[in-house]
C-alpha cells in the first residue's frame, strides 16, 4: 500500500518504487518510475525526477507565428473590446504588424528586430512615407504586446519585449481659434443659419466630438431644462464581414463611459435651438432617417473656414477652443473634465490647463504689492 498523499510502493522483490506523472496525451497521464532500496531513498529519487521532469516542461513550449495566432488573440481580446477598438487592432494587424513579423516565429523576433521595427515606422511609416506619430507607433507596439501576452499565457515561446522600446511622445500644440477667428466664424454661422451652422455653434459653445454631433437627435436636447444630453457617437467602420476596404457608417456607444454625459446649454443658443427644434429628427439633418456622417461634416466645415478665411484648423479645433476659453472664464476643472468627458482630471490638466504668459506675468507682478524695492 502506498503512504498517504504519495505514489510509492513496497514491491514483492523488497524494492521500493516512487511513480509519477511523465507526461499527458489526450488527457491520458503517462508514468514514470524510479526504483531503491528504502522508502526513505526512493522519496528523495522521486522528488528529484519529479523536479528534473517540471524543468524540461517548462523548456518545452510551442512554436508559433503571430499570423498563426492573431485571430484567436483578436478574437478573445473582442469579448472586452469596442468595435470600433477592434476595427483599429485589424487595420495595424494587417497594415503594419503582418507585413514585418507575420510569418516569423514568435520566438525567432528579437528585441533589437523590434527597435529597428519602431524606429523605421518613426521615420519612413505611413502612406507618405513621412514618418507615424509616436501615439500611432505606441499603439502598434500596443498590439504586440497583447500578441505576447496572450501567447506567453499558451505556452508558446516568444523572444521580444516591447519593454525594450522606448518612445518619446512630443506633446503637439494644439490648434485654437484666437478671440478674433471665433468671432468671424460665429458672424459667418449667425448670417447663413442652417442646420449645419448650429451644429458647429453647438460644438463651439459645449465642445462635443464631431461624431456625438453627427449621431445628435433632437430629442437628446431638453429645450425646457436647457441641458444635451450625450449618449452616442457616429463612426465609419470596415465591415468585418465584407470586403477589407468596404466601409458602413455606424452609430455606437461613446469611447468610454465618462463620454456618456448631460452637459448644460448656454442661454445663446436657447432660441435658435427653440427655433428649429424637430421631435425625433437628427439635428444636423432635420429629418428622421437621414444624418450627416463625420467626413462630410469635416468637409463642410473646411469650406466654412475657408470663406472666413481661418487656415490650418479641422471640427475637433472647435472642441480644443471651447476647452481654453473655458480655462480663460475660469472654469473649475472639475465641471470641465465632465463636461468634454474626459476619463479623469488629469487628461484636462495635461492637454488645456497652459497658462498664457500674460497670466504669468500677472502673477509675478504680484511680487509688487508685496514688496518695495529701491
Amino acid at each position: 500500500m502506498p503512504r498517504t498523499g504519495e505514489n510509492i510502493y513496497k514491491r514483492k522483490d523488497g524494492r521500493w518504487e516512487g511513480r509519477y506523472i511523465r507526461e499527458r496525451i489526450d488527457g491520458k497521464a503517462r508514468y514514470s518510475a524510479v526504483y531503491a532500496r528504502s522508502y526513505r531513498e526512493v522519496k528523495k529519487k522521486l522528488e528529484e525526477a519529479k523536479k528534473e521532469n517540471q524543468k524540461k516542461e517548462q523548456a518545452v513550449s510551442k512554436a508559433g507565428k503571430i499570423a498563426d495566432i492573431k485571430g484567436i488573440w483578436l478574437s478573445e481580446a473582442a469579448v472586452s473590446l469596442k468595435e470600433s477598438s477592434v476595427n483599429k487592432y485589424e487595420d495595424i494587424l494587417r497594415s503594419y504588424i503582418l507585413p514585418e513579423f507575420g510569418e516569423s516565429e514568435l520566438s525567432e523576433i528579437t528585441n533589437q528586430q523590434l527597435i529597428h521595427f519602431t524606429n523605421r515606422l518613426l521615420s519612413d511609416g505611413g502612406t507618405r512615407g513621412r514618418g507615424l506619430a509616436p501615439s500611432t507607433v505606441a499603439e502598434i507596439l500596443s498590439v504586440m504586446n497583447g500578441i505576447r501576452i496572450y501567447a506567453i499565457k499558451k505556452d508558446y515561446t516568444v523572444a521580444y519585449s516591447t519593454e525594450c522600446v522606448s518612445l518619446k511622445k512630443n506633446q503637439r500644440d494644439i490648434r485654437v481659434f484666437s478671440l478674433e477667428e471665433e468671432r468671424r466664424l460665429l458672424g459667418y454661422l449667425q448670417e447663413n443659419m442652417d442646420l449645419s451652422a448650429l451644429g458647429i455653434m453647438l460644438c463651439l459653445f459645449t465642445g462635443i466630438r464631431l461624431g456625438e454631433l453627427c449621431a445628435l437627435k433632437w430629442d437628446d436636447i431638453s429645450i425646457p431644462e436647457k441641458k444635451m444630453s450625450v449618449s452616442k457617437t457616429m463612426q465609419r467602420l470596415r465591415c468585418s464581414t465584407a470586403a477589407e476596404r468596404k466601409t458602413e457608417v455606424r452609430i455606437l456607444e461613446p469611447k468610454s463611459t465618462s463620454s456618456v454625459r448631460t452637459i448644460p446649454l448656454p442661454d445663446i443658443l436657447m432660441t435658435l435651438l427653440q427655433t428649429f427644434y424637430i421631435p425625433g429628427a437628427f439635428l444636423l439633418t432635420g429629418k428622421n432617417s437621414r444624418f450627416v456622417e463625420p467626413r462630410t461634416m469635416q468637409n463642410h466645415f473646411k469650406r466654412i473656414t475657408a470663406a472666413c478665411g481661418i487656415e490650418n484648423a479641422n471640427f475637433h479645433t472647435t472642441r480644443h477652443t471651447f476647452a481654453t476659453r473655458c480655462i480663460e472664464m475660469g472654469f473649475d476643472v472639475k465641471s470641465l473634465s465632465e463636461l468634454l468627458g474626459h476619463a479623469s482630471v488629469s487628461i484636462t490638466m495635461n492637454r488645456y490647463v497652459h497658462p498664457s504668459m500674460a497670466l504669468k506675468r500677472e502673477n509675478m507682478n504680484r511680487f509688487s504689492d508685496l514688496f518695495t524695492v529701491s
